[in-house]
């Protein structure tokens, strides 16, 4: 249900498709985000729908992964392709991109 974020770097390096989705809340993302689609935990049961049908893996980010680990099972259950930012944006600035603020 988690993904890395060597492998979302390869992903990006081969350009494979798939869709990220940030869950945090609008301040979060105000400060920094790796793009996607935002749409905040607490708003998800209400707005799933509003994802893309299309069958690319949904990669679902938070602050540090546990906000995303809620959605990727969330949205497992109704269907979607979906797994969790291991160690959030947090580790991918760390990991890969230190450009991405930390906070």
């Amino acid at each position: 249900m988690e993904i890395g974020n060597d492998k979302i770097r390869k992903w990006i390096e081969e350009k494979k498709a798939f869709h990220f989705l940030d869950v945090r809340r609008d301040d979060e993302r105000e400060f920094c985000h790796l793009g996607g689609t935002h749409i905040p935990l607490h708003e998800l049961e209400a707005r799933y729908q509003e994802l893309p049908h299309d069958k690319l893996p949904i990669i679902i980010y938070c602050h540090h992964g546990v906000r995303s680990l809620h959605a990727a099972q969330f949205l497992k259950f109704h269907g979607y392709d979906a797994l969790s930012l291991r160690g959030g944006i947090d580790a991918w600035s760390i990991q890969i991109d230190p450009s991405v603020p930390r906070y």
